[in-house]
């Protein structure tokens, strides 16, 4: 080195440092391998020699010093370092570690000294950021999970992201700690809500920053509340309906399902329990409480649902009523109904006749459970529409039965004329309440005539239609007769006038009073009002 510029050096060094003065301290910071720029903060007037000085920790000396003969700079610095004649400002890169330390510029005028201190921190890129996990499968509230992120940089800070969401620790549960140049994410019981989005983390420093990929961790859990749907069925199914149970949980993996009657493990798995498996255990129309239990094979734990009760059950199907085949005659016969249906079992037995419910009484009496129904004898108000209504607890069903009693005929009535005048047309008609409808024959004066009908009808009567007319009606079923005898009279035309009756003739003679009455009233009335002279 020239001993002149080493001795120049070293009296500016002296001077530099006999004039530095006391302003703050100022904090840079660069990435290595990038390239910084140290300004000053004072205006450059002529000056005679501008100094730069490093002190690293190690080692201190000149960076590059500035005057009228040119710019020096430390062979430490060649090639990177370059000091601005004019502005007094050094432009060093690429940094590496080693330029990190404290720079010192003085700036030498006839005026004096002026001198400024700054650190320059160089920063390790931040790269390589990672997330590694104890454990990749956890058991739920069993499980810590400990998640570490390490970053290659410098002064790194680093945040914990479930998701998007920054995860803020509770101090208690979850927990984070630095650990040298990492940051430790501890999870102590964990919950599936912690692991619910994959987890990442970001390392930063003033300069930088870079996130890493997400982990995803599988959290097992579960199972949970089991529920049985429905909750709660009716006490009896029909054998026939769509029906089945279901069992679900929250699990994670998903849960195995075992089904229980009673405590007792049946032949059955999957979270549904159809109506046909069921029947297949042939637990007849018994009631039972039927349950689920939920298993986790990862968690090892079994949660069993709320059992419900019921019971299976066939529905009646085709009801039918069987009555008597032969001929009924009131009074005579008896007939027995009796109810049943093809499949089902009956619980309850009701009959109705004509929409009515039957009851016993008089010749109605009940057999067998109320499934057959006995009368005798049968009478006409037995006949009618007998229904038998058949119900268990899963469906009701009906059948019906007509009753057709014979009887009668019961007394015949003739009704009609008693007297015409010749020559008028004369209607009789008789009538007898009968099952089968009865058959009628007419005698005139005890002699048997055509007329077959219930009419007998006379045209333009003549004194021979007088006599007496005997209607008979029959029964061809019960065998039973009954007849009516009616006396018709014929009579000369106007005998059958009869003048005015005894009310009619009381009528005109109230009228005939009720008139004299009023025309006296008038003359009465009439008087007053005529006035009367006076003889003064």
């Amino acid at each position: 080195m020239d001993v002149f510029f080493f001795f120049k050096t070293f009296l500016l060094l002296l001077l530099s440092f006999l004039g530095r003065g006391s302003g703050e301290l100022r904090e840079l910071d660069a990435v290595q391998g990038h390239t910084v720029t140290l300004r000053h903060q004072f205006s450059v007037p002529d000056y005679l020699v501008i100094l730069w000085n490093f002190n690293d920790g190690n080692e201190a000396g000149n960076a590059a010093t500035g005057s009228a003969e040119g710019v020096k700079v430390n062979p430490r610095f060649t090639g990177r370092l370059v000091l601005n004649a004019t502005t007094g400002f050094v432009t060093l890169g690429p940094l590496t570690a080693a330029d990190s330390g404290d720079y010192t510029v003085s700036i030498v005028s006839s005026r004096g000294t002026q001198t400024e201190e700054m650190v320059l921190r160089v920063l390790q890129p931040v790269s390589d950021v990672s997330v590694s996990s104890s454990l990749l499968e956890a058991v739920e509230q069993n499980s810590t999970v400990v998640l570490t992120c390490s970053a290659k940089g410098s002064f790194l800070e680093f945040t914990w992201f479930r998701g998007a969401v920054a995860i803020v620790p509770d101090n208690k549960r979850v927990t984070v700690k630095k650990e040298g140049g990492a940051s430790v994410l501890t999870f102590t019981g964990v919950l599936r809500a912690d692991l619910a989005a994959p987890i990442s983390c970001q390392a930063a420093n003033k300069l930088e920053e870079e996130k890493s990929a997400g982990l995803n961790i599988t959290v097992h859990y579960g199972p949970d509340q089991v529920t049985i749907a429905p909750p709660k069925p009716a006490m009896f199914i029909s054998s026939a309906a769509n029906f089945s149970l279901t069992c679900a949980s929250g699990s994670s993996p998903a849960a195995t399902y075992t089904w229980y009657r009673d405590q007792q493990l049946m032949k059955a798995t999957g979270p549904t329990l159809s109506l046909e498996v069921i029947k297949g255990h042939k637990f007849q129309s018994q009631v039972g409480a039927f349950m689920c239990k939920a298993k986790n094979a990862k968690t090892n734990r079994e949660v069993a649902s709320v059992p419900v009760s019921f019971a299976v059950m066939d529905p009646l199907v085709g009801p039918k009523v069987t009555g008597p085949s032969t001929v009924l005659i009131a009074g005579v016969s008896a007939a027995n109904l009796s109810c049943a249906a093809a499949s089902g079992s009956v619980k309850t037995v009701s009959w109705l006749k004509d929409g009515a419910p039957l009851v016993a009484g008089g010749g109605v009496a009940f057999f067998a459970n109320m499934t057959t129904v006995a009368i005798n004898p049968v009478q006409k108000g037995d006949l009618g529409a007998y229904a038998c209504r058949l119900s268990n607890p899963v469906n009701t069903v009906e059948a019906s039965f007509k009753m057709v009693v014979n009887y009668g005929p019961e007394p015949a009535v003739v009704s009609g004329e008693d007297a015409v005048e010749v020559h008028d047309n004369v209607t009789m008609v008789c009538a007898a309440a009968s099952v089968p409808p009865a058959t009628f024959t007419w005698k005139f004066n005890g002699t048997l005539t055509a007329v077959k009908t219930a009419q007998y009808l006379i045209k333009m009567a003549r004194y021979k239609n007088t006599g007496t007319y005997t209607c008979e009606a029959h029964n061809a079923v019960t065998g039973r007769n009954s007849s009516h005898t009616h006396v018709l009279s014929v009579k000369e035309e106007g005998a059958l006038d009869e003048g005015l009756s005894d009310g009619a003739i009381a009528g005109i003679v109230i009228g005939v009073l009720v008139a004299l009455a009023a025309a006296i009233g008038l003359i009465m009335y009439c008087r007053q009002k005529v006035p009367v002279e006076s003889p003064y």
